[in-house]
């Protein structure tokens, strides 16, 4: 089995539809409209958000979180990953009544336990939400600075890349930058090139979540494999919602020859009928990739991961490993 690592998940969007169920019983709620033959069912946007509230909402406690946490990194490791970072949303904290500590040491307490049965190590990267706005976002930013929690290791703006400007966040990155945090910023998805470039211009992330539309501009291209930036690809998630129409237009196998570092990840996987193995098997299929270019891409994620040197290492000496053999 191929050893895999992920960098971009949402935590709220990787729960299971089993778990959803589960969790709609415990509330009384109906799931039927949002699941039905144990899959996720939209047909565009606004409906896969009124699918992803939904479900979202379904988690109110801290023992929800532990459970998802817990739920969702164990299956990762089913599937061969060694790591996982999930973006997490003080936003939802409180609009699900919990402070965004309780919510925060919940989701770690449940990668601690995934941890003690897998062995398959979590990071969270602390969101702002874009939609929801400057003032909550640098909230987020401070909380993510000052929180202390040792899984805590990076922060992130994700949400409707159509809504606000990215200078509008450089006070926010810089509050977390100051902290010491990883940063990265979703951009090059829904919007095109223009985004990446205003990402790079203002935010100076070492990641882009997504970062794909860069395909669009050559220069821009060439830039980001000149700095090194780490693009977080979604190919699952990109056709879903039809940014590409097909794994035959996706820019990944181009963005790789042109030395950009790109990964492989799952963004909300249930939601587009995928998983991070999936991801991989995408990869291998559609973009010709055989086990020692993606276990490559698996080192790239790791290298690019918010976490510690000794971690880092430890990691990178599992992949050796496992390669080895």
């Amino acid at each position: 089995m191929i050893l895999k690592a992920e960098l971009h998940c949402h935590v709220e969007g990787a729960a299971a539809p089993e778990l959803v169920i589960q969790q709609a019983r415990k509330y009384g709620k109906d799931p039927s409209p949002f699941i039905r033959d144990g899959s996720f069912v939209w047909h565009d946007f606004t409906s896969f958000l009124a699918a992803y509230n939904f479900s979202a909402d379904l988690f109110r406690t801290e023992e929800d979180y532990v459970l998802l946490a817990e739920h969702y990194l164990t299956s990762l490791a089913r599937d061969g990953a060694i790591y996982s970072e999930v973006f997490t949303s003080p936003d939802h904290a409180i609009r699900a009544g919990l402070s965004p500590k309780a919510y925060t040491d919940a989701l770690g307490e449940g990668m601690v336990r995934a941890k003690a049965k897998t062995g398959i190590e979590g990071r969270m990267i602390v969101t702002g939400v874009r939609h929801v706005g400057v003032e909550a976002i640098e909230k987020a930013a401070r909380f993510a600075a000052k929180c202390n929690h040792p899984l805590v290791t990076g922060f992130g703006v994700a949400g409707d890349e159509r809504m606000g400007d990215f200078e509008d966040y450089v006070r926010a990155f810089e509050i977390a930058r100051e902290a010491g945090l990883g940063i990265t910023i979703h951009a090059g998805e829904l919007m095109g090139w223009e985004s990446v470039q205003a990402a790079l211009d203002h935010i100076r992330p070492s990641r882009i979540g997504h970062g794909v539309r860069a395909i669009e501009n050559p220069d821009l291209v060439r830039r980001i494999a000149d700095e090194g930036v780490v693009l977080e690809c979604c190919p699952g998630s990109n056709i879903a919602l039809k940014v590409f129409d097909s794994f035959a237009e996706h820019p990944f196998p181009a963005l790789k020859a042109a030395d950009c570092k790109v990964t492989l990840n799952s963004d909300d996987p249930p939601y587009f009928w995928t998983s991070l193995k999936r991801e991989y098997d995408i990869a291998a299929e559609h973009f010709g990739m055989n086990e020692k270019a993606l276990t490559a891409v698996t080192r790239t994620a790791i290298e690019a991961a918010f976490v510690d040197k000794k971690t880092k290492a430890t990691l990178i000496a599992r992949l050796d490993k496992a390669g080895a053999r």
